[in-house]
């Protein structure tokens, strides 16, 4: 005469053997359905014949099994997306190189009498002034460049001092106020550099701009 189980509760061992020995790899979702259908299976031919399973619970366990299956599923549909997504930016950005860029930054290069950098306003402004100083922290220039409506400004310098001399080559920092109803409102200083090269990694593509480094793509606020 053949025992059978009196309760349905699946044993440490037979859970174990199962299960397996926990793989270093990430299981698929193949995997994971056919261990569930081994121990679903293996649950009904030992359940008690006086206690069988619990249609609800069976019910709730294929539910979860369909649930975690679904997300596997959704997560490789997801992240074959993102590569997809990701070269396709990378070729796009690629048009880039050698053309030059505003992104945000408080520096300036001065190159033989000629710099550009720029600002960009949340809000049309009454009246917009430019500091540029020298790496001593010194007032170089200042500019006032009057009213402004909202967006990004490109702004140019020649060079020229507040005292009328030539500035010398090399870098500077500036900053932008803005002014409107008496009251400031944000002005983003914009450095200008020039795209020599992209970069694609973990955290999307990125931008290597001459002068400023590596920024990202959504940084650039106007091409040149």
């Amino acid at each position: 005469m053949s025992t059978v189980q009196t309760n349905n509760t699946v044993s440490s061992d037979l859970m174990a053997t199962m299960n397996g020995t926990r793989s270093t790899t990430t299981s698929t979702a193949q995997e994971a359905q056919d261990r569930f259908m081994t121990l679903l299976v293996t649950q009904m031919k030992t359940q008690d014949p006086l206690n069988p399973l619990d249609n609800a619970q069976v019910t709730s366990q294929l539910a979860q099994l369909s649930t975690v299956t679904g997300i596997d599923k959704l997560n490789a549909t997801l992240q074959a997306l993102q590569g997809s997504y990701q070269a396709s930016q990378s070729l796009q950005s690629a048009d880039m190189i050698g053309h030059g860029v505003l992104v945000p930054g408080s520096t300036v290069n001065l190159a033989n009498g000629s710099a550009v950098f720029g600002a960009q306003l949340t809000d049309p402004a009454d009246d917009v002034k430019v500091t540029i100083r020298d790496s001593a922290g010194n007032v170089v220039h200042t500019a006032d460049l009057g009213a402004q409506s909202a967006g990004v400004l490109p702004i140019t310098w020649d060079g020229a001092t507040d005292s009328g001399a030539a500035a010398a080559n090399g870098k500077y920092s500036f900053e932008v106020t803005a002014l409107r109803g008496g009251q400031r409102t944000t002005a983003t200083a914009l450095s200008f550099g020039q795209v020599s090269s992209v970069s694609t990694g973990a955290q999307g593509v990125s931008l290597n701009v001459s002068g400023v480094g590596s920024v990202n793509l959504g940084d650039i606020r106007q091409i040149l």
